[in-house]
């Protein structure tokens, strides 16, 4: 897929994109990195089909593309559910393979309140997971994220990486948005800076260290450890779990600074493995409880 001299601006006003080109190839993960104001966003919508540039021409783009918002505040009493069965059933889906999906969806990403859950009464955090399930309901040959990881739990940070790969991994692309060089560098095999509504080819991610996986649990004398937002670490690539243990996998330089950390706070070391650095796309293992 490709923006060719991309431009774009809304009625009269100032330019918010200009002369943009830009390759989001098979099989990659690109980012797009910049401030507040820096025309990301529109970029997106560009992307996703959602907006049509100004000028210049979009090309190649899948037929399937799940795209998900940096808002996505919904209303009314639909349940998570029946909200994705019916966008199911708009994207081509059987009434029954999509709520079918819909369910799979929710409890891969834990919406807190079960699938049954009011739109109108979630979270931030819990209306984001919809989102993202609303972008898988039919696998994406492209999929487009607006600041994802923006108000996720630590748990379903983990998900939402092993998702990114798993479409990679697929022959999908991903395009995402965020402002912190340790998300790129850990996810993004290709990166773009914009700035004033212009794009250039940032510097390429640092290659990645090898990784050590660890497995922090309740410890045995009952004692119940302070909680600690693994997915801010530095170094870690990717945490996934509950809130009686957790699988993190972090580069080998930032392990013992995790151990560190684990241990102040009162977690256990269940187990603590070393592998090579796993190829690009390759998924992070997932995990469920306590080890």
């Amino acid at each position: 897929m490709r923006l060719e001299a991309v431009s774009k601006r809304y009625g009269r006003g100032g330019w918010v994109l200009r002369e943009v080109h830009a390759e989001v190839p098979p099989g990659a993960t690109v980012a797009f990195t910049g401030g507040n104001g820096s025309g990301k966003s529109t970029l997106l919508r560009i992307l996703a089909g959602v907006s049509r540039p100004t000028g210049g021409a979009v090309t190649g783009r899948p037929p399937v593309v799940g795209y998900v918002p940096d808002r996505f505040a919904p209303e009314g009493r639909l349940s998570a559910r029946s909200y994705l069965t019916h966008m199911g059933r708009v994207r081509g889906l059987g009434t029954g393979a999509a709520d079918a999906r819909a369910r799979r969806l929710l409890d891969r990403l834990a919406l807190v309140g079960g699938a049954d859950a009011q739109l109108r009464t979630l979270s931030k955090g819990n209306a984001q997971k919809v989102a993202l399930a609303q972008a898988l309901l039919v696998p994406p040959g492209l999929l487009v994220l607006d600041e994802p990881w923006s108000g996720l739990d630590t748990s379903a940070h983990g998900v939402l990486a092993e998702i990114m790969a798993e479409v990679a991994e697929a022959g999908g692309a991903v395009a995402f948005t965020d402002h912190r060089e340790a998300v790129t560098r850990a996810h993004a095999s290709v990166a773009y800076a914009v700035e004033g509504g212009r794009v250039r080819p940032a510097e390429p991610p640092a290659p990645r260290a090898p990784v050590a996986e660890a497995v922090f649990a309740h410890p045995d004398d009952g004692r119940v450890p302070e909680p600690v937002d693994w997915a801010a670490l530095p170094g870690v690539r990717a945490a996934s779990g509950d809130a009686a243990g957790t699988r993190v996998r972090v580069e080998r330089p930032h392990a013992d600074a995790l151990l560190r950390t684990a241990l102040d706070h009162g977690w256990s070391v269940a187990a603590l493995s070393r592998d090579p650095a796993p190829p690009a796309g390759t998924p992070t293992p997932k995990t469920g409880g306590r080890a």
